[in-house]
């Protein structure tokens, strides 16, 4: 068959080096027209993506950045669970032996492997996070129960307790001695913690306080540690002071009690105390979580955690904070590192499902040219849409939980006002927004992996299930987001008082007025891409928005209140400010993520993470491109540059994609599924010996 004219002329004029490089420069800035042969536009394409060379990356420098300072512990976790198979959760496995497989688990980790994680939650916060997403990583009901045992129940001693609480407790809970419950959530009340109605009532007569649920709705509900395993809990209540007047008792707020619940010997429940189980849950079925009732069960006054207030003998009430309103406040602030972890560990969950999904979508192979091998399915663009932005937010996410990390340990040792504001509004919003994001992520995983996804040794399932409740437990999501938007408005209120800010919202107090101008109309247009990969460009871009919808609501709010007053007008604004607060959030991962890749030495590895960085700017920028369209921010043609560089970068983290999720450092027997092995000839093998091949 013999080759068109225009085919031969185009052959002959491609042997000489020059006219080819002038023809890839020539395609570059002008593609080819759709009416070309869809066989030589294909061809094309193929050499104008090429025309950029594939990132050198070194998968141990880049790994090395990643792994920070407490890696050592996490390769001691990873390396105990290894050796101990019998401690390794099987994929099929009933709710009661999971329990006790979890609390064995445990008892290895702190005996066995003599890995004490109590020591280390507030002296050293990094390394204490460090353990629970490694000990996460081998079973997520594993992690929560050590984060029950260590950061509630022993962290409530700690943190609200004084010296006479820690030399009674602190041993019996550092070796699991003392297995113990946080009893915060009841039956009617979750996240309206002063709404409690479990109440402590002071006996001056007998220096006892007496613990009752008055009601079914103040029943303790969803209290891990308490089904089985637990001896004592941390209880918090109304206290109750006896008056001389009418009323007969005085309520001086919700405060947190040491009630033993179960005999230190017998393990029987001790007097007064009803406890059932909570039953199979949709996930972490390995946590024993039960239901408490009291009836009239008396512990000694100095079971009362008095950091924040005490009561004498006598029944007088003390303390250094002058409101019911700030010892609550003050209460809560001591109980954030609970977000902190979560949130930290989450990214790790992220980071096992990404790993997975990328490598399974390596390996597999699903049609492509006519007459040529098939193809792996990460090279098709939907696949790439789906998983390589979600790539991309797993480094921005590692890094903004890191920097948390880090602020949240400061505050563990300044105790600085400013540092505690910080803490408080970036806990709960980064908790809110990335444990939202992986509980969506783990579903696009699953479905991205096609019908292997579904076989449950490929663990999306069990990462799901397990998963899913972090966006309720240790502060509702949207209640959290709602936290955020309230600190942002406090802070726009008190830029134009005059007043300090936060460091979160150090971007209002520099510059709010130049966020809240117009946009300039010759900035709007531009579409290079030098412009579009400015991290000045994309972070500006990311504080506009929320300087706009931070304008927006607080004009809604004050309008709205005149009719509906203050609380009609939250509610009546509250999409808006749940946006509001995501949009924030966003603008803190960027600014963090920008501030990694510019403190990375290594060229070549911060060439990758520029590359990763400026994915997860320009998708989130796409995905949002409404917003910016509306108010002339983008123009018609730098929306379309937007989203066609969002594309070609999709395509350049696949080229890189395989050194990204090896630079995360997870090994085979942490991931714990077959497709998703490091050795491409092992994947199939292991599948199949697993099915009895």
């Amino acid at each position: 068959m013999h080759s068109s004219n225009s085919d031969r002329t185009v052959e002959d004029d491609d042997r000489q080096p020059a006219t080819r490089r002038i023809r890839r420069l020539a395609l570059q800035l002008n593609p080819p027209p759709a009416r070309l042969d869809s066989r030589f536009a294909g061809v094309l394409e193929m050499i104008s993506c090429a025309a950029r060379a594939k990132l050198s990356v070194s998968t141990g420098r880049l790994s090395h950045y990643m792994r920070g300072k407490h890696r050592d512990i996490q390769e001691r976790v990873f390396e105990y669970f290894n050796s101990r198979p019998d401690l390794q959760t099987p994929v099929e496995i009933s709710k009661d032996d999971h329990r006790e497989l979890c609390m064995r688990q445990l008892l290895g980790l702190v005996w066995e492997a003599g890995i004490r994680p109590f020591r280390y939650v507030v002296e050293e916060p990094g390394k204490y996070f460090a353990i629970a997403e490694a000990v996460g990583s081998v079973d997520m009901s594993l992690g929560i129960k050590m984060g029950v045992q260590f950061s509630l129940w022993g962290g409530s001693v700690l943190n609200l307790g004084t010296k006479k609480h820690r030399d009674k407790y602190y041993e019996g809970i550092d070796n699991m001695d003392y297995p113990g419950c946080f009893a915060m959530t009841e039956l009617h009340h979750g996240s309206n913690v002063q709404g409690l109605q479990t109440v402590a009532t002071f006996d001056p007569l007998t220096d006892e306080f007496i613990i009752d649920t008055p009601n079914d709705g103040a029943i303790k509900w969803w209290i891990g540690n308490a089904a089985v395993h637990g001896k004592f809990a941390t209880v918090f209540a109304k206290l109750m002071l006896p008056t001389h007047d009418t009323k007969g008792t005085s309520d001086m707020g919700v405060h947190a009690f040491i009630v033993p619940i179960r005999d230190l010997t017998t393990h029987q429940t001790l007097p007064g105390i009803e406890i059932h189980d909570c039953g199979h849950k949709v996930g972490l079925n390995g946590v024993d979580n039960g239901a408490l009732r009291f009836c009239s069960v008396r512990i000694p006054r100095d079971n009362l955690l008095n950091r924040f207030g005490d009561v004498s003998k006598d029944g007088k009430y003390t303390s250094s904070l002058p409101s019911i309103n700030k010892r609550f406040a003050a209460m809560l602030g001591e109980l954030v590192g609970g977000r902190v972890g979560l949130a930290y560990s989450s990214v790790g969950v992220l980071k096992i499902a990404v790993t997975i999904a990328i490598r399974y979508s390596l390996l597999r192979q699903q049609f492509g040219p006519p007459r040529q091998p098939e193809i792996s399915i990460l090279d098709y663009q939907s696949q790439q849409h789906k998983l390589m932005p979600m790539l991309a937010s797993t480094y921005a996410f590692h890094f903004a939980t890191l920097a948390l990390v880090e602020k949240y340990s400061e505050m563990k040792k300044s105790h600085d006002d400013q540092v505690v504001g910080d803490v408080h509004a970036l806990s709960a919003g980064l908790k809110a927004y990335v444990t939202s994001y992986t509980a969506k992520s783990l579903s696009t995983c699953r479905e991205s992996c096609g019908g292997h996804g579904y076989a449950a040794v490929n663990r999306f399932g069990s990462l799901r299930n397990d998963h899913d409740i972090f966006q309720t437990f240790e502060g509702d999501n949207t209640v959290l987001l709602q936290q955020v938007a309230g600190d942002l408005l406090k802070q726009y209120q008190q830029k134009f008082r005059g007043g300090t800010l936060a460091v979160t919202w150090n971007y209002l107090r520099e510059s709010m007025n130049s966020y809240l101008s117009q946009p300039n109309p010759v900035t709007a247009r531009w579409e290079g891409e030098d412009h579009l990969r400015d991290p000045k460009f994309q972070l500006d871009a990311f504080r506009y928005r929320t300087s706009r919808l931070l304008q927006g609501v607080t004009v809604r709010l004050r309008k709205h209140s005149k009719n509906l007053g203050n609380f009609g007008a939250w509610n009546r604004c509250l999409n808006h400010l749940l946006t509001l607060a995501e949009s924030h959030i966003e603008s803190v991962i960027l600014a963090k993520f920008i501030e990694a890749v510019e403190n990375c030495a290594d060229q070549s590895t911060r060439a990758a993470l520029k590359l990763v960085c400026d994915l997860y700017a320009l998708d989130r920028i796409w995905n949002d491109i409404g917003t910016y369209r509306n108010v002339d921010y983008v123009a018609p043609n730098k929306a379309k540059a937007i989203h066609k560089l969002t594309e070609y970068l999709c395509f350049q983290v696949r080229n890189i994609a395989r050194e990204l999720v090896d630079a995360l450092d997870l090994p085979d027997h942490v991931t714990r599924a077959p497709i998703g092995m490091q050795s491409t000839a092992e994947a199939y093998s292991q599948y199949t010996q697993y099915v009895g091949f």
